[in-house]
């Protein structure tokens, strides 16, 4: 008899897989009835097999990189959204093959019209089958515990997913640990919010020995021990966690890395960054650029570089986060900053080291010094180079708290590695169009900044 978790697992995969199918058979049908005529030797089996087998494999990666392939398992209009740029790159991908065995760059007009076609088919499919995965698949029942009143936070967060779950009792690990057991009987799902770790391992193991689906927010500790390596030195397992998360190999090829996609980026973005500069030139005649103290790897200190999307002279009154509907912001600077331009000159930290391509947010001394009276452990997100781009940024939004931001900034340091960095990069093309992520803060977020949970 297959769970009800392995049901709704096979549906995404089957619908996936169709998707898949169709999508890949267009390109195929164009591929051998348009572009094959054209090129000097022409494909057969095996040559088409070859062909469609790397869009596939490259199809597939965008998917779940995106996250297109999550259907069901995501709102239909973010797994749509995700589709979108999905056969974008996909589609890009093809038609650069297309080009290398015609020895020419030939037509594009029927990538385009193939790729409106995929759109509009997986955009019917995604949305017939999203909605049959909602009927079919009712929401996960939950139980949620937690410790003291820090639950309404969470409880916010867990609303804008009713598709996928639903809160149907809530307890606090202050009714004793009896009780716990008994309701924790009633429910498949558990989730464990905010519980000081050792009460929270005592749970967790309950929750496991009884097969329970168990969400956990992790500690600091966890995310770093997530990144340990296992060591068989005798009889007893170890983990190992070294200090400085980067092997040296590591660094060198992140380095390496840093600089060759800094370098192609200058280059290609250069007409845009002309035009940007232009504009803020004529819009009110300040500077350009926009310089400011920031703290990179071991928290030294150096000055970012930016495009100025505010007026000038716009922390007169002191430093200050950017808010919601900032009235420091020029028209030109809100453009700038909606589609991440501003940070485009950022690309020239990188070059001289200040700076890594993907890494955590560069912080200013003034917040670092306020978080770190709450979150001494603030200070561990400082062991590599800041990042134009990282996890936090991707995964997080502007007004995520500090210390939410600082635990994705861990997990990526501990999990570290070439393909996480050019999954990141890949990823950040997606969130240059999401609004949400360029969100200033509200007062009382800017208050609140620092909470934390319990240790």
């Amino acid at each position: 008899m297959i769970s009800y978790d392995a049901r709704r697992r096979l549906y995404t995969l089957l619908t996936c897989f169709i998707m898949i199918a169709a999508d890949v058979s267009l390109v195929l049908y164009v591929l051998n009835g348009t572009y094959n005529p054209g090129f000097r030797t022409q494909l057969y089996l095996r040559g088409h097999i070859f062909v469609m087998s790397f869009y596939t494999v490259v199809f597939i990666f965008l998917g779940n990189v995106f996250g297109g392939m999550l259907v069901g398992m995501r709102k239909n209009g973010e797994v749509m959204f995700s589709m979108l740029f999905t056969l974008l790159f996909s589609n890009t991908f093809f038609y650069l093959i297309v080009a290398m065995l015609s020895y020419k760059f030939p037509t594009v007009i029927p990538v385009l019209v193939i790729s409106a076609i995929q759109l509009v088919f997986s955009f019917i499919w995604i949305a017939i089958t999203g909605s049959l995965y909602q009927r079919i698949f009712k929401p996960y029942d939950v139980l949620l515990i937690y410790k003291g009143d820090s639950i309404s936070t969470f409880k916010q967060k867990l609303s804008t997913r009713r598709d996928q779950f639903h809160v149907a009792s809530s307890i606090s690990t202050e009714v004793g640990e009896e009780k716990l057991q008994n309701e924790i009987k009633k429910y498949n799902t558990v989730m464990l919010w905010d519980i000081p770790a050792q009460q929270r391992n005592r749970i967790f193991k309950f929750c496991y020995e009884n097969s329970k689906r168990i969400y956990s927010m992790p500690k600091i500790s966890d995310i770093i021990l997530n990144g340990s390596k296992a060591v068989h030195l005798f009889d007893t397992p170890l983990l190992l966690t070294e200090g400085n998360p980067l092997e040296y190999e590591e660094r060198v090829i992140k380095r390496a890395f840093d600089i060759l996609m800094s370098l192609i980026l200058i280059i290609v973005t250069s007409p845009i960054m002309l035009l940007t500069a232009l504009a803020i030139k004529i819009y009110d005649g300040g500077p350009v650029l926009y310089k400011q103290i920031r703290c990179t790897k071991n928290c030294r200190e150096f000055k970012i570089i930016k495009f100025r999307s505010m007026i000038v002279n716009a922390e007169q009154a002191g430093v200050q986060l950017a808010t919601k509907k900032d009235p420091r912001i020029t028209p030109v600077g809100g453009v700038i900053r909606a589609c991440r331009i501003d940070e485009l000159p950022q690309l020239f930290n990188v070059i001289k080291g200040d700076m890594s391509f993907v890494g955590p947010r560069p912080e200013r001394p003034e917040f670092i010094e306020k978080y770190l009276k709450t979150m001494p452990e603030f200070s561990y997100r400082m062991k590599v180079r800041a990042g134009i781009t990282g996890y936090a940024q991707l995964y997080g939004k502007y007004n995520t708290r500090p210390y939410d931001k600082l635990k994705f900034d861990l997990y990526y340091i501990e999990q570290y590695s070439l393909w996480l960095d050019i999954k990141l990069i890949i990823l950040t093309f997606k969130i240059l169009f999401t609004r949400e992520s360029t969100e200033g803060v509200s007062e009382s977020e800017i208050i609140a900044g620092g909470d934390r949970e319990k240790i």
